[in-house]
């Protein structure tokens, strides 16, 4: 079966590096599939639940900003934060994310940082559930 090499990484540590089949990646404009052979790619991350099928098991892993890179047979996926499942205390998610929710209604003027800080607890939410 065909597969490309996938590596994801945050400034601290490197998460991901295998042989993957397929991964379904947040980007900027929504989330993207990558098969093997797929066309050259470079996109910015944005904040989401991404998976992987890596020796026939589906991974799951919080990925928060950053870039994605599809290149010939190689994905590389240099996030500013990322978490895997395991790693992700669900009840903290929830609480980080009512508390973005609350001061995004509390402060509309700031409404750029705060809707990022959202989406960041949404991803940890999200992936913390699945």
């Amino acid at each position: 079966m065909a597969d490309f090499s996938l590596t994801v990484a945050t400034p601290e540590r490197r998460l991901v590096d295998e042989r993957a089949t397929e991964a379904n990646i947040p980007g900027l404009g929504g989330y993207f599939g990558v098969l093997p052979g797929h066309a050259p790619l470079l996109s910015g991350l944005g904040s989401g639940t991404m998976t992987w099928v890596s020796g026939g098991q589906t991974r799951i892993l919080a990925v928060m900003g950053g870039f994605v890179e599809v290149l010939g047979d190689s994905v590389r996926v240099l996030a500013d934060n990322a978490k895997p499942k395991e790693e992700i205390d669900r009840a903290k998610a929830l609480e980080l994310l009512k508390q973005a929710q609350q001061a995004l209604s509390e402060h509309p003027d700031q409404w750029q940082d705060l809707t990022e800080a959202l989406q960041r607890a949404q991803a940890e939410v999200d992936t913390a559930a699945k």
